[in-house]
């Protein structure tokens, strides 16, 4: 009887992660990031833990015995993708006034819907920067424990944000005497709010350096959080291990978080040649979201974007994709970001044409979606590559993204950590 409850215990005492077995799939087509070549016939074989062990050619490459491949071979394999900009918490449809009517746990259950569809979409790991309520935290946890299914994140809970601005809330009246949990003034005040952020559980810091496009009452040129305050805010993080991320759209403000010391400038819109060298000078990634303008002019007015905020789109959208073009030309380093909740989650795919029709390669905006974020989430060594010591975060699409990366657009296949999330390809039972 002892011997029957201790087995009975364990069966569910344990995750199904636990009973992981080895495995491999076999890639028709296989698409090595570093180099940018497409290889044929080739063979990613993992462990019981969801570790690549192997990759090569079919030929040559021994299986664990027991072990029969996924048949992926009229597909084109990738590494899982990776968004660094990401909202999973938001949803399009709660924009301006109507914002207001979500709260904390509704923001939470939001969460949980857009993270499955992300990772459905091919993106196998995010940085989630800016949520309400440390809602993004939960969620990450959630999805660690097994609970949830999304991607992996880098998580970074409120953002910061000076009294009034970017990412302080704007809309209520004085009377009800409101500002967002990340709000902080000084230097002083933003250490301390770093602290806050990293014991509630923050993997990244992120902050608005200057004003944006979908807050009220400011401007997305306009400079906000000072030199001082983001130098203190990038020598906090980085004495605490974690990164920070600035939303800077305004020429000043990028060039002052580079300064300070800032990992990445989000959105880049109006970056200068100063910007870009200094950019180049630092190692700073820049991130642009340059799918959002499509969405924002085409369908923010349905989606009850504040007119102001759809007025400032039209004013910075061109000029941060002919911006974009030019730091890339330029040599900065870039990351593939989307701002993912500005648009519907799931769609994240849709900048890659984008960025291509802005000057990239398909195989740079890869790059960009792969090894380069993999880099900035400082995960190079678990993800971004089908390589022997990375997570198997495979997936698969029909045709070459290499030469046009729309492709991307239709994953057929997602395998996150040696599990299966998503399997077009795979036979469907006949109908009786």
């Amino acid at each position: 009887m002892r011997k029957f409850l201790f087995v009975l215990l364990c069966a569910f005492s344990f995750s199904p992660m636990a009973f992981s077995a080895p495995g491999a799939v076999r890639c028709g087509k296989f698409v090595d990031v570093r180099s940018g070549r497409t290889l044929t016939d080739q063979v990613i074989v993992f462990d019981d833990n969801g570790m690549i062990i192997a990759v090569g050619p079919v030929a040559s490459t021994k299986l664990p015995a027991g072990v029969f491949p996924i048949d992926l071979s009229n597909a084109t394999c990738l590494p899982g993708l990776i968004d660094v900009h990401t909202h999973l918490t938001f949803d399009p449809t709660n924009n301006g006034y109507a914002g207001l009517g979500v709260s904390v746990p509704r923001e939470a259950v939001t969460g949980v819907k857009n993270a499955r569809r992300t990772l459905r979409a091919g993106f196998t790991s995010v940085r989630n920067v800016g949520a309400s309520g440390y809602t993004d935290i939960a969620l990450r946890d959630g999805i660690n424990a097994g609970d949830v299914e999304g991607p992996r994140m880098r998580a970074s809970g409120p953002p910061l944000s000076i009294t009034g601005g970017h990412c302080d809330d704007n809309l209520l009246p004085f009377e009800f005497h409101h500002k967002a949990e990340g709000v902080a003034d000084g230097p002083w005040a933003v250490r301390a709010k770093v602290r806050e952020t990293v014991k509630y559980g923050a993997d990244v810091i992120k902050i608005c350096a200057s004003g944006g496009v979908l807050s009220k009452g400011d401007q997305p040129g306009t400079p906000q959080y000072t030199l001082e305050e983001m130098t203190a805010v990038a020598e906090e993080a980085h004495k605490l291990g974690r990164k920070v991320a600035a939303h800077a759209h305004g020429t000043q403000s990028i060039k002052d978080a580079i300064r300070a010391g800032i990992d990445s400038i989000e959105h880049s819109s109006l970056i200068d040649d100063e910007g870009i060298a200094l950019a180049k000078q630092h190692g700073t990634y820049l991130v642009f979201d340059i799918y959002n303008d499509d969405f924002i002019l085409q369908e923010g007015a349905k989606a009850g974007m504040l007119p102001e905020s759809i007025e400032k789109e039209k004013k910075i959208g061109r000029l941060q994709r002919e911006n974009f073009r030019h730091a890339f030309q330029s040599g900065t380093k870039m990351a593939f970001g989307t701002d993912s909740g500005v648009y519907p989650h799931g769609d994240n795919a849709k900048q890659f044409a984008k960025m291509v029709e802005w000057g990239m390669k398909p195989v740079d905006a890869i790059q960009a979606a792969t090894i380069n974020a993999a880099d900035l989430l400082g995960w190079a060594d678990m993800v971004g590559a089908l390589e022997t010591g990375h997570y198997a975060d495979v997936i698969a699409v029909t045709g070459d993204p290499t030469s046009d990366a729309r492709v991307l657009e239709s994953v057929k296949f997602v395998m996150k950590g040696g599990s299966v999330v998503r399997n077009d390809y795979a036979a469907k039972p006949a109908a009786n």
